[in-house]
């Protein structure tokens, strides 16, 4: 599985695109992979408040329910309404057109404590 290079990873399974002051927030290919066919997203309300310590979000799918973590605290300013009537783009295109919610913050600083590319590789081999 290809990871990209250009974001951040949490052993949770989210990936994380820090452009200027704003996070595109996603899971990653191995957790769509893993839960298999996806049915249902749950995303926060544009304009809510969201932070690291609590869930911002689930993912249901015939085979769990998984809670979304944002590793940043800040807004919602968007989130990826095309998944209200496709929720399978997660499972098709997880790092790209399966985007979840992008959030405004003043906390960057949060994302140097997750995973490159590489780590997050050998934490998913390690059965992570």
């Amino acid at each position: 599985m290809k990871v990209p290079t250009d974001r951040s990873y949490s052993p949770t399974h989210e990936w994380f695109l820090a452009e200027d002051d704003t996070v595109t927030v996603g899971i990653t290919q191995y957790a769509a992979d893993e839960l298999t066919d996806i049915t249902f997203v749950e995303l926060p309300e544009i304009g809510s408040e969201v932070g690291p310590d609590e869930p911002c979000g689930g993912i249901e799918s015939v085979k769990a329910f998984s809670e979304l973590y944002c590793a940043v605290k800040g807004k919602v300013i968007e989130i990826n309404d095309a998944l209200n009537d496709n929720p399978g783009l997660l499972n098709e295109d997880a790092f790209d057109d399966g985007w979840l919610l992008k959030i405004h913050t003043d906390d960057l600083d949060a994302l140097h404590g997750l995973m490159n590319a590489k780590a997050y590789q050998k934490h998913i081999a390690a059965g992570g």
